[in-house]
């Protein structure tokens, strides 16, 4: 197969390969709704959750990371076409909704106590910065302010003693991205 994406250079890491070309095979099967024995189910969420082992002078992680977030747009727009179909589009849009009330009152939390704090000695995200993005999301929820699905899957914070638990910010940020996919 030829390369599909730039490798990094070497002695750059990239993503493994053999592992990226494998999932697109799968990726491209699901989408196509031709998939074999084996392919496990694939919906735009896996996709946002997907990982790669790291090599050297594997592929571009900007450029891999560019195509899994287009194909995670369309797998949601075909998830959402099905789901029109056999539900109708008040209950995507009501599902959405639910999920951006539980998303907004989460945020509407004071801030530092919008989410679980690691132990003061273990490192989690940097609160300051978190809560500044957090009330960005608010303002896009409450009043319509414009943000984008990419600065969402791409925000990026450091790290703390005592920081806001990643696993829960992470989970919050996930369906963020979920309810503006929704409502594209």
């Amino acid at each position: 197969m030829d390369s599909i994406f730039p490798h990094a250079r070497k002695p750059r890491l990239g993503y493994n390969t053999a592992q990226v070309e494998e999932f697109l095979e799968v990726a491209r099967r699901a989408y196509d709704g031709n998939p074999i024995a084996g392919d496990a189910p694939l919906t735009s969420e896996k996709i946002r959750l997907t990982a790669f082992a790291m090599q050297k002078g594997g592929y571009s992680t900007s450029h891999v990371d560019a195509a899994l977030e287009r194909l995670e747009d369309a797998f949601a727009a075909q998830e959402r076409q099905v789901a029109s179909r056999l539900h109708g589009d008040e209950a995507w849009l009501r599902e959405a909704r639910t999920t951006a009330q539980v998303v907004s009152n989460r945020l509407a939390r004071p801030e530092s106590q919008r989410f679980d704090r690691m132990n003061p000695v273990v490192l989690g995200y940097n609160v300051r910065e978190v809560d500044r993005f957090a009330d960005k999301l608010t303002r896009y929820f409450r009043d319509g302010w414009p943000i984008s699905v990419d600065d969402v899957r791409t925000v990026v914070f450091s790290t703390q003693r005592g920081g806001y638990r990643e696993a829960q910010v992470d989970l919050v940020l996930d369906a963020v991205v979920d309810v503006m996919l929704a409502v594209r």
